[in-house]
């Protein structure tokens, strides 16, 4: 039970980590830290064990806010009439920017976004910085919503294990 518990922890701790770098899963590894915890209740006694329906109902926000994470950014990037190049280049932006966190992660997002977009849409300057804001207000937007639902779920596996 205690291995379990040390494990939910640290899938939490990842989720939540996950949601801000693009290499990891976030919601998805918080969502297995509920399940070790669930599985955790079920092999010790707890006076308030993680039921079914939380578990399946925080399985069903992970699956959402992992479909809209691939969605808001193409869809904020189109409203400011941008290509995929502005997406693309704010994730190689955010990449390249992890070097010096936090202020690389945000100038080079929104840097790489301007440039995908100015390289392959070479309309001027205006319309790429447009389309790089959409993409990094996309991005923005998608990464709140990932961390925000990574932490919660991490909370809860913090409730449903220790308290």
């Amino acid at each position: 039970m205690i291995a379990l518990i040390v494990f939910a922890v640290i899938f939490a701790i990842l989720g939540i980590i996950g949601s801000v770098l693009p290499a990891l899963p976030g919601p998805p590894l918080s969502w297995v830290g509920m399940l070790l915890v669930f599985f955790a209740d079920k092999v010790g006694e707890r006076p308030d064990p993680m039921s079914t329906t939380t578990l399946l109902v925080w399985l069903g926000v992970t699956v959402l806010v992992s479909i809209l994470d691939y969605i808001v950014p193409i869809k904020t990037t189109q409203l400011t009439g941008g290509h995929k190049a502005a997406s693309t280049g704010a994730v190689i932006g955010l990449v390249v920017g992890m070097l010096v966190p936090p202020v690389g992660i945000i100038l080079g997002s929104l840097l790489g976004a301007f440039f995908g977009e100015l390289m392959v849409n070479d309309k001027g300057l205006w319309p790429a910085f447009k389309a790089g804001a959409g993409a990094f207000l996309g991005f923005l937007l998608g990464t709140g919503m990932k961390l925000a639902v990574a932490g919660v779920m991490a909370w809860l596996v913090i409730k449903y294990a220790f308290l």
